[in-house]
């Protein structure tokens, strides 16, 4: 049983991140990779893993335990590949040597001579770590990163008008199995025993398309922690959903790409660029489906923001979503 004590602050500072963390997706499709008993569903998914991962992202496997609780200067919280890799790679020394003596304390992966050289900051062993990361991301994640990127702007939306409906003890209940809330405490499904204070600093959700069973709590120090937790669609049956052609027949296909795109807030540049038109075309369409009540549109600034309201979600939710945005002839042109 896992048990998340909160505190008032703790409560008032829950956010939803962003974006997918590229690295922390990767080290749990790798702990996944491992796993023993994962549900039918991840089954073929695993082992075309297991065939395919390169030599050159093996070493991660050193790191990696199939309980997805290894190093956590490897899952930090970033805006891509790039950046995430800079993060790694600029981790403190004492932080690092801290985290592989848990990991490897715990039992979770032996000493070998690769960890004592990351431990000790040798050069080569970094350039090892950073080489097999971005080996292993392209491998593992890289083809499949759009559509990871668009189940995740779905279940925040989802979560988010879940928020506004039922508020933040349900939401945050409703995230993995569990017997829920004993006071202001959390408790989760879990193969250990264990109690984690949040000491005020907050919570950032986070889901996950490439882990199924019991969530992830990262203590970062200084920082809110991060909970990740199973996404309600798991990547495996993602790219099988099949793809509903009534929202394109009723609002058309551009408008509808347009609309599927906006399960996650974006300016009017974003669509525009997303859908391959011109920006005078984008405003058209987003005024349009503003007019529907499908959306609405923020100003801050220069830059305009648009997003699903209820009825959009509604709507996205009861025929699957839209198809693939129409890639056009030329810029600007009619669909």
């Amino acid at each position: 049983m896992l048990r998340v004590r909160f505190t008032a602050d703790d409560l008032l500072r829950v956010t939803f991140a962003r974006e997918p963390a590229p690295l922390m997706e990767l080290g749990l499709a790798l702990a996944a990779m491992q796993r023993i008993g994962l549900p039918p569903v991840f089954g073929r998914w695993q082992q075309s893993l297991r065939r395919t991962l390169p030599r050159g992202a093996r070493p991660l496997l050193e790191l990696v335990p199939p309980s997805g609780r290894g190093p956590l200067f490897m899952d930090p919280l970033s805006r891509g590949l790039d950046d995430g890799l800079d993060a790694v790679l600029s981790t403190p020394g004492g932080y690092v040597r801290s985290e592989l003596d848990r990991v490897c304390s715990a039992g979770r992966r032996p000493v070998t001579p690769w960890l004592r050289a990351l431990a000790d900051q040798d050069r080569d062993a970094w350039r090892l770590l950073a080489d097999s990361l971005r080996t292993a991301y392209d491998s593992v994640l890289g083809e499949s990163w759009g559509t990871i990127r668009s189940a995740f702007d779905a279940e925040r939306a989802w979560r988010t008008r879940l928020l506004a409906e039922e508020g933040i003890r349900a939401t945050l209940a409703g995230l993995a199995p569990g017997p829920g809330w004993r006071g202001t405490t959390l408790e989760f499904d879990w193969p250990e025993e264990a109690l984690l204070e949040l000491d005020g600093r907050g919570l950032v959700l986070l889901p996950t398309t490439v882990w199924s069973g019991w969530p992830m709590l990262a203590l970062r120090p200084g920082l809110p922690s991060v909970l990740v937790y199973p996404a309600l669609s798991p990547l495996p049956l993602l790219g099988e959903v099949p793809r509903a052609e009534p929202l394109a027949a009723l609002l058309g296909s551009t408008r509808a790409a347009a609309l599927g795109l906006l399960t996650r807030q974006r300016t009017t540049t974003d669509l525009a660029a997303e859908l391959s038109i011109a920006k005078s075309s984008a405003s058209e369409h987003a005024k349009a489906l503003r007019a529907a009540r499908l959306i609405t549109t923020e100003r801050d600034g220069k830059a305009v923001w648009h997003s699903c309201t209820p009825l959009g979600l509604d709507l996205l939710a009861g025929t699957g979503g839209p198809g693939p945005a129409p890639r056009a002839q030329a810029v600007g042109g009619r669909r």
